[in-house]
């Protein structure tokens, strides 16, 4: 990437996934976008051939439109660009790769409703930019001394197939026929695993009874998806299926419905998971990266198979820093971002089904099984609304509260204290044994906060 000196008062348009806000509307406008297309050729380095950029999205009516804008601004600055139409995030960064694409982009909002939306980028690598990358396309955003390329976007028709992800895809799962017949039901969120779930999990030779796959442009995640698992449980107990799986609006994340209709989250997922690669002798360094958010019964029961939990901030593109950073196979988040990274450094919900159904098959157990392995301790969050934010350290009384309950819940419990990051509130979140006893002991917290900082 070009160097940028460094302005501090350049306006953040990445977020912790990308560019998010609604459709139409500042930093999704048509302006932006179209400079955001040209800002992104601008930071890559010179070269003698012209750039080659991908961009795929998920099926929001605002897509086509911002797909037009930024493929516009993107080849006014010499780049070609490539439509792969609707497509998973993770098809995006596998095609970047395996194609030699200088740049993978999506178009999607993910889990959020239709009338948002979003732009996350690739590098060539197929991984997420980094937030240093990102701060230097922001700055050449910034920058008043170009402009974008005039005049009218054109649509683009789909250039790049999809079939070689697919290809990918199936090698995830190479004793397929151990399992036998299998009985699955897939939520396809009415988003971008629509056009592929269907033909993967059905070519695999499952009897797949699909859910959530007709998009409208409107109905994207609408009471479906893996945010709203309900209907999927639902169709598992009635069709007497052997397991569900929801993926959210642009496959990059996947949350699973055992035979009996309960929700198996993320952090079940990791512990499977990493406990099938240990015995294989695949899970390189011995430890899984999760956020801040998993449950403390994760890090316990990874702890007794000798594995160790590192955790990271909130969001996938932070674990997959960490494993890159420290050469990982396996890391994800509560809410079913997996990354498998001998598959692909970003999280995949096709990949991560296709990983929990290997384990099931290879270990003779139902998803219930191997989920009843993890033992999820009692949760609380409290939030306090506060004048000021100032170091929780500096408060010699709300320091010294929050010492005493985190001594108490040692070694079988967690104390996790954050401020909101858009609003005046201060976040209290326990982990322990017993409901009751860390419930009192976060209002003890929370008190102590009222007393010195409430607003």
């Amino acid at each position: 990437m070009r160097k940028t000196d460094p302005i501090a008062t350049i306006p953040r348009l990445f977020g912790t996934d990308g560019v998010r806000g609604t459709a139409g509307r500042f930093p999704l406008d048509h302006q932006t976008v179209r400079r955001l297309g040209a800002a992104l050729v601008r930071a890559l380095p010179s070269g003698s051939a012209p750039p080659r950029l991908l961009v795929g999205r998920d099926t929001r009516e605002s897509g086509p439109w911002i797909e037009a804008e930024l493929a516009h601004g993107a080849s006014g600055e010499g780049a070609i660009v490539t439509s792969a139409g609707i497509v998973p995030t993770p098809g995006v960064a596998y095609l970047t790769r395996s194609a030699a694409y200088d740049l993978g982009i999506v178009i999607s909002a993910s889990h959020n409703p239709f009338e948002d939306n979003g732009i996350k980028v690739f590098s060539g690598r197929g991984e997420k930019f980094t937030e240093d990358v990102e701060r230097e396309v922001e700055a050449i955003i910034a920058d008043s001394s170009w402009s974008a390329a005039s005049g009218e976007p054109a649509m683009l028709a789909p250039g790049q197939k999809v079939d070689t992800y697919l290809d990918h895809l199936r090698v995830v799962f190479p004793e397929v026929a151990s399992i036998g017949p299998f009985r699955l039901a897939i939520d396809c969120a009415n988003g971008a695993t629509t056009p592929v779930a269907r033909q993967l999990f059905g070519g695999l030779g499952f009897e797949t009874i699909v859910i959530a796959d007709e998009p409208d442009g409107h109905n994207i995640n609408l009471e479906c998806g893996s945010t709203h698992p309900d209907r999927l449980a639902r169709t598992v107990v009635d069709r007497a299926c052997q397991m569900g799986v929801a993926f959210d609006g642009d496959g990059d994340r996947a949350i699973f419905i055992d035979h009996k209709g309960v929700v198996v989250n993320g952090d079940a997922v990791l512990l499977m998971c990493a406990r099938q690669l240990q015995r294989e002798g695949r899970l390189r360094g011995n430890a899984v990266v999760a956020t801040v958010m998993s449950n403390i019964g994760l890090e316990l029961a990874l702890r007794e198979s000798g594995i160790e939990l590192v955790r990271t901030a909130v969001g996938d593109k932070y674990v997959m820093e960490e494993m890159l950073k420290r050469n990982l196979s396996l890391g994800g988040e509560q809410s079913g971002h997996v990354i498998f990274s001998d598959y692909l450094f970003t999280g995949d919900g096709l990949c991560t089904a296709l990983n929990v159904l290997r384990t099931v098959a290879v270990t003779n157990r139902t998803l219930a099984d191997l989920a009843a392995d993890l033992t999820s301790y009692p949760q609380v969050l409290l939030n306090v609304r506060v004048r000021e934010k100032v170091d929780l350290q500096t408060v010699p009384a709300i320091a010294a509260v929050i010492s005493a309950v985190e001594s108490r819940v040692a070694g079988h419990g967690r104390v996790l204290i954050r401020y909101s990051g858009t609003e005046p509130l201060l976040r209290v979140m326990l982990e322990g044994r017993h409901d009751g006893e860390i419930r009192a002991w976060a209002q003890e917290i929370v008190d102590v906060v009222k007393k010195n900082l409430g607003a």
